[in-house]
């Protein structure tokens, strides 16, 4: 097992920012994922359901331009989901959604080393059905990751949105969830409080982005957080993907991903995979779109910090 495995959405966003003027990215949660870890030279596989229209073939060709590889049947939707981003004044997107979701069968490959799912695919029918059973087929020999990362515009009936998260966070190994998320999630509890009882739950790691504020991490070892890195944000398109990315690429390199690792997990000191996951995130920020870092890029930023410079300035 050397590959991960990632499913879920991807999609178009059209992005209409303040100019009024839109511009076209690849995109989806998911997606991001797999593209990020690709980018950073991870064997990755993508399990997700678009069209073989325009849309489809260029999200397609992205896929592979990133190195990842793209799952027999990925390409039988009707049409390719797209999603209309709004960007306001602080960066923050807002998203209205035409999209689909169906996944059958099992994927045509092999045993991964862990598999990572989250957002639209989570909740939404019937797709999210089949995820939730790829979890349990996968969860004996692999790493589960997740990240709600809700959509609440998509979200017809909230309970049965925040059930069908809740397990998929008891079957998880890794969670990242933002505290909007959260908040979105358990609207009368403290985010952390959320957070803590989700670790109870099952997961050997939580984690928190706090957008500017930076971000938090729970496990069985203890806790750590960090603030924000200094950025000059474009916009947070992705964001949330980024750190998900830095996080995952982290608990590879220190070879972490894989079921029989899921003990340790939970032992780990957190505070360098966040630094590197803050990172990724900001580097992601201070461009347009979720363009994510390559391994050149996130090397390069780290060795400039490292040398004391603060401030993150976009390519």
């Amino acid at each position: 097992m050397t590959r991960g495995l990632v499913i879920g959405e991807s999609l178009v966003d059209i992005v209409e920012g303040h100019e009024q003027v839109a511009v076209e990215h690849v995109g989806g949660s998911p997606l991001n994922v797999a593209i990020g870890l690709a980018r950073l030279g991870r064997d990755i596989d993508f399990l997700t359901h678009i069209g073989n229209d325009e849309f489809g073939r260029r999200i397609s060709n992205y896929v592979k331009a990133s190195g990842a590889q793209l799952v027999p049947g990925s390409t039988s939707a009707a049409r390719t989901p797209t999603a209309a981003a709004t960007i306001a004044a602080d960066g923050s997107a807002a998203y209205r959604f035409d999209l689909e979701w169906q996944l059958s069968g099992t994927p045509e490959v092999a045993p991964p080393l862990f598999l990572h799912t989250g957002s639209i695919a989570a909740v939404q029918e019937p797709g999210c059905l089949a995820v939730a059973a790829l979890v349990d087929t996968y969860r004996p020999s692999a790493t589960i990751t997740f990240d709600p990362n809700v959509r609440p515009s998509l979200i017809g009936n909230r309970d049965l949105a925040r059930q069908r998260i809740e397990h998929l966070v008891e079957r998880s190994d890794i969670v990242k969830v933002s505290e909007e998320d959260l908040c979105w999630i358990e609207p009368d509890r403290e985010p952390e409080h959320t957070a803590r009882g989700w670790l109870a739950s099952g997961p050997a790691i939580v984690a928190v982005t706090m957008g500017d504020r930076g971000a938090q991490a729970f496990c069985a070892a203890g806790e750590a957080r960090l603030a924000g890195r200094p950025v000059q944000v474009v916009d947070t398109i992705g964001a949330g993907d980024a750190f998900m990315v830095g996080l995952l690429d982290t608990l590879w390199q220190l070879e972490l991903l894989g079921s029989d690792r899921r003990a340790a997990l939970g032992r780990i000191g957190l505070t360098t995979a966040l630094e590197a996951a803050t990172l990724s995130s900001a580097l992601t920020v201070a461009r347009a779109g979720a363009d994510l870092p390559d391994r050149a890029a996130l090397d390069g930023a780290a060795a400039s910090i490292t040398m004391g410079t603060t401030q993150i300035e976009p390519p």
